[in-house]
């Protein structure tokens, strides 16, 4: 593995995880401390915050429909697992993402655990109405840095795409509702093949989105085999002694009740390893 650190050589065997219990994202026996392994591998931040997208962006793309009332449960299992920002839905139109045609019942039908946000997709003003309106008290815009995949997925270019977007913001920000921005397509495009750095601000990241169990996958991209499967990157952060304040098993335990919901096999090779040992 060349000149890979020890730590990312260790967390990159599961069932070393297994056999040290490294469940938690609390400091743990055996676990480096996360002042000690920052140290050690210069410019990894102590902290890394965890949002969930399981929910919104893991299961819109699911041909059949989940029943509402497993959407909540499913979110509220997550709820206890110690994540910190849990993607609920996206107030779309129904006749683009069937899925999230049940967007107002699952807001309010969620328990809101504090200390928890619970951020919707609002693409536009109308989606935007909508989900004040259900009760959210967060909401999320994204652009793209391919201009083929904004076309693709959202049906306008980057430019009208900003657009759109700045009204929305304007509108939270006078309601004083926060709003979080995210760029598709930042390293790749499956249209456009890579995309220049140009395009994309780099910055130092300590904020990872992905989905319990590797849920999801862009409808719109060619190829999309899903998310990156939270389990397994906490399992990873858990192994370079970085905190995320997430309980691993937990974690676990609401993708195995989602899995089993949508009758698929888990693609986080930590549950796998877990639940096969």
């Amino acid at each position: 593995m060349g000149n890979v650190p020890s730590a990312v050589k260790h967390c990159l065997s599961y069932q070393q995880l297994l056999r040290e219990h490294l469940w938690i994202g609390d400091s743990v026996a055996g676990a480096l401390d996360p002042a000690q392994e920052t140290s050690q591998l210069s410019g990894l931040p102590e902290f890394v915050k965890i949002v969930e997208v399981g929910p919104r962006d893991g299961l819109q793309n699911e041909k059949v429909i989940v029943p509402t009332d497993t959407k909540i449960e499913f979110i509220n299992r997550l709820s206890q697992t110690g994540l910190s920002v849990i993607e609920v839905t996206s107030f779309v139109s129904s006749r683009w993402v069937p899925q999230m045609a049940d967007h107002t019942e699952v807001m309010k039908g969620i328990h809101q655990y504090p200390g928890v946000r619970y951020p919707v997709l609002t693409p536009n003003l109308q989606g935007f109405h909508r989900a004040v309106a259900a009760g959210a008290t967060e909401i999320s815009v994204f652009g793209a840095a391919s201009e083929s995949f904004s076309k693709k997925n959202i049906n306008c270019s980057i430019e009208e795409s900003m657009g759109k977007f700045e009204e929305v913001v304007k509108s939270a920000r006078h309601m004083n509702i926060p709003a979080r921005g995210y760029v598709s397509c930042a390293l790749g495009c499956p249209y456009e093949g890579i995309i220049t750095p140009q395009k994309v601000t780099e910055m130092g990241i300590n904020v990872v989105d992905s989905a319990v169990s590797g849920l999801g996958g862009c409808p719109y991209a060619k190829g999309a085999s899903g998310n990156v499967a939270t389990e397994d990157l906490i399992y990873m952060l858990n192994g370079l002694g970085l905190n995320t304040g997430v309980n691993l098993y937990k974690v676990m335990e609401a993708g195995d009740f989602i899995c089993k919901a949508v009758n698929k096999t888990t693609n986080s090779k930590v549950a796998q390893a877990s639940f096969n040992a």
